[in-house]
Order: structure tokens, then sequence, then C-alpha cells
């Protein structure tokens, strides 16, 4: 598949795997997709597994990522993780501002923009996350509430901050539901964030910004969504488990 910006496909393995278990997934991933070389590949184990998986994947094409991160550089912030310890780790992407998050944590845009610009300060490049609810988009509302959200958690970004960042429209209504956003669907809401991008920054900075589409994807559907002008990779959850599924989705987009 001839892209203009190399795809990236991210596993979010959640709150999932103990360090054994993360062993074994990362292991099996490492036989898995040795020979992949068009695709950047980013596995994101918990807290807890990073330092046993980051040993494992040294001599890898895998990149690690974090799910998450403080703002803050360190000081009494009980149960908070810093960018720099995630950088002694080897760990080169995080997550900031996935919907759960959003959700249960309550992060706002002007928390996730503080973490981006940390994040950028430790040299780790975010994957920042948008998307509307069902009742956002059933409602209309959909661009209102990107736009919002992509202005807010990226403000603050240099130009080359921003094209060192990667971000991935997810839909809540499609996470872990089994609904996927259509092709098109999806390109559409892409489309409309590097318009942004272009707004926010330039048109040079808007083209090389890699985005991810997030939102039940399956092997079945990853070459339709990858083939999409907009649609530059994915970031996968409960796939990402499974070395097969995580495998096929990784071979069916190149």
């Amino acid at each position: 598949m001839n892209k203009e910006r190399k795809l990236i496909i991210a596993g979010n393995w959640k709150m999932n795997k103990t360090v054994a278990e993360a062993l074994i997934l990362a292991q099996g991933l490492k036989r898995e997709l040795r020979e992949v070389k068009e695709v950047d590949v980013v596995i994101c184990p918990p807290f807890t597994a990073l330092e046993s998986v980051s040993k494992e994947m040294l001599d890898s094409n895998i990149r690690l990522g974090a799910q998450n991160m403080s703002e803050n550089n360190f000081g009494a912030f009980t149960g908070e993780i810093a960018a720099g310890m995630l950088r002694e780790l080897s760990v080169r992407y995080v997550i900031l501002g996935h919907s759960e998050r959003r959700q249960y944590q309550k992060e706002s845009d002007e928390l996730i923009s503080k973490k981006a610009q940390a994040a950028h300060a430790a040299s780790l490049k975010p994957i920042v996350c948008v998307g509307e609810t069902l009742d956002e988009r059933e409602s209309g509302q959909t661009e209102k509430v990107v736009e919002t959200q992509v202005r807010g958690s990226l403000a603050g970004l240099t130009k080359d901050q921003m094209e060192e960042s990667v971000l991935a429209y997810e839909p809540v209504w499609a996470i872990g539901t089994g609904k996927t956003a259509t092709s098109q669907q999806a390109q559409d809401v892409h489309a409309f964030i590097r318009k942004l991008l272009v707004s926010m920054f330039d048109e040079t900075t808007a083209r090389r910004v890699r985005i991810q589409y997030g939102g039940s994807v399956k092997a079945q559907n990853a070459r339709e969504l990858m083939g999409q002008k907009d649609i530059d990779g994915a970031l996968v959850g409960g796939a990402s488990l499974d070395i097969r599924s995580f495998g096929d989705i990784i071979k069916n987009s190149i």
C-alpha cells in the first residue's frame, strides 16, 4: 500500500496482562512481526510490565508505548508516573487523552495539552486521542466535539512538536462495542481533523501528521480502513491482546 505517511499501528493493552503474561504476548508478537518493516508497530502494556517488555523488545522492530503519564516531572503526586521515568525504560510513545480517561478520570483538553507538552519535553511522542460519543454523533455534533478536543488538547505545541505527535480518532461509540465507523465515516472525520491542523499550524505540518483510527479495528476491516487517504494507522484495543489477531491487522494493512 503506497501511503504518503508511514502507517503506525499501536496496541493498547489497557488493564490486562500480568508481567508473565505480558512477556509471553510480547515474545509472540516479536516472532510474528519480525519481518514487518512497512508499518511502525507500537505496543502499550500496563506500567507494571513496561520494564520486562522493554528488555524483551530491545532487539526488535516493535516500539514501546505507555498508556498514560503525568503532566508533572516529579514531586508529591501519589500514583502518578513521570515522562522521565518512562524514558528510562526505552518508552518512545505515550497515549494521552484516551476516551476512557476522559470519561472515568474526567481528563480535560487543557490537562491533555499539558501532558503533551511534558511528553515532548522528555522526547516522547504523544498519541493524542479525540472522539465523540454516540449521543454527540446522533445529534450532529461530531465536528464540533472533535474540533474542541483537537484545538484544546494540542494547544501550545509548536509545528515541530506537532509533526512528532500522532493523533488517534476514536469514536467512543465504536470502542469495544463491535461497532465500527464505516471507512467513509472514519475518512470524513480524519479529513476534517487534517483541515483543522492546517488552520492551527500549516499545510506542511498537517500533511506530515499521522492520524490513527481507533474503534473495533479487526483484520477483516483493516485493509479498507488503512486504504483511506487520511487514515494513517490504527489504535487497537482488545484485538492487540491476541498475537494472531494483532498480527493479521498489521499484515492486512500493508
